[in-house]
């Protein structure tokens, strides 16, 4: 598919190069012609110099034949304008918007517009190295009801199944960490030692569950 991005920096050229890896047509606009130095040699895409939320720009980039875009500029008020340009006036399906502000985050998130939030992402993302037990979630959903967290869970689940938890919990194991790889668990999935256990939850219910499969099970 096409994709538009706006911002060349470090994470626009980057993401440009994963882009193209994978198949996709890429332009980017940035509004400093020499920020397209960052691309790779090898970069086969469009470069538009402009705003990005300027509607002619983002034709020039090919907006209207696009199936996503991004918007990934040092702006947040750039950033969230240029998206809903492109949702409202071209109506591009995919769009996410880069925010520092937290509470600019939430906000748009509400109103539809994904953002991914700079700096919540990097506490986040901090907070899980620096407590072992995992309590900080790995992901969570726009409304901040559920979430997705890395649980500790005691040695004697060790041998039990992956859906022993769910009904021990009420809560759902997405996924296992086994030796650097995840995996998806099934009926008979079991707990192995040194498993890593990601659970989704109800925000609210999250400390109850984390406290319960942090000691020993009761017998079900």
């Amino acid at each position: 598919m096409h994709v538009v991005i706006m911002g060349c920096g470090r994470v626009g050229s980057t993401l440009a190069r994963n882009l193209e890896k994978r198949g996709h047509t890429v332009a980017i606009i940035d509004q400093s012609a020499d920020s397209f130095r960052r691309l790779s040699p090898n970069f086969t895409g469009r470069t538009v110099t402009g705003m990005g939320f300027d509607r002619e720009v983002l034709i020039d980039a090919g907006i209207e034949e696009a199936e996503a875009f991004a918007a990934v500029s040092n702006g947040d008020n750039s950033n969230i304008l240029a998206a809903r340009v492109a949702r409202e006036n071209f109506g591009i399906g995919n769009v996410v918007a880069r925010i520092y502000d937290p509470g600019r985050a939430e906000v748009y998130q509400r109103l539809g517009i994904p953002t991914v939030g700079t700096v919540r992402w990097t506490v986040d993302q901090m907070m899980r190295r620096l407590l072992p037990e995992g309590s900080e979630p790995e992901w969570r959903d726009p409304s901040g009801t559920v979430r997705l967290a890395e649980v500790h869970v005691h040695s004697a689940w060790v041998g039990r199944l992956a859906f022993d938890i769910e009904k021990a919990t009420g809560a759902r194991v997405a996924f296992l960490t086994r030796l650097g790889e995840g995996i998806l668990p099934k009926a008979d999935t079991v707990i192995q030692e040194g498993d890593l256990v990601h659970v989704v939850m109800l925000e609210r219910d999250a400390a109850a569950i984390e406290s319960q499969l942090g000691t020993k099970p009761e017998e079900l």
